[in-house]
């Protein structure tokens, strides 16, 4: 076997954890992670709104709304008009989806980037660094992605 199959291999592997804990995180929860991710941004922000949520996340705007659009309809989050400004719309969790984000599993990033914090700089710099330049080198460097690990198309909701 050649190291580029070794490479390979570990994107491969990466791929598919992604892939099971998406799954697992569905079966639990009920929720993918693009909506858990929106969940808790919205338990730290209070009342946000779509614009300001998408940002935190870096997902667009209509992707965002999508999402709220379906955490709306299950109950999780509720729409509000801005008393100030009624032109103005505010996302919030519900009881339920403060209730939902309770008990909801940690997603993959979360465990990642607590084992991420413990190393050295040189080491996080080293990897940056490798994973910049696989992407590069599998011409996704200019792709559209958020840091949620998740698989397939993240405008299914």
């Amino acid at each position: 076997m050649n190291d580029y199959d070794d490479i390979l291999i570990l994107i491969r592997r990466i791929m598919r954890a992604i892939d099971l804990q998406s799954k697992q995180l569905v079966k639990q929860s009920g929720l993918t992670a693009p909506q858990l991710v929106v969940l808790q941004a919205l338990r730290r922000e209070g009342r946000a709104a779509p614009s300001a949520v998408a940002r935190e996340v870096a997902l667009s705007q209509a992707t965002v709304t999508s999402i709220l659009d379906r955490l709306d309809r299950a109950g999780l989050t509720r729409r509000e008009r801005s008393d100030a400004d009624k032109r103005v719309v505010y996302a919030c969790l519900t009881e339920a989806g403060e209730r939902k984000l309770a008990e909801a599993p940690e997603l993959l990033q979360s465990g990642f980037l607590r084992q991420y914090r413990m190393l050295q700089d040189w080491e996080r710099s080293m990897i940056v660094s490798s994973f910049q330049r696989v992407a590069a080198m599998m011409d996704a460097e200019d792709l559209d992605a958020s840091p949620i690990l998740d698989v397939g198309d993240i405008a299914r909701d």
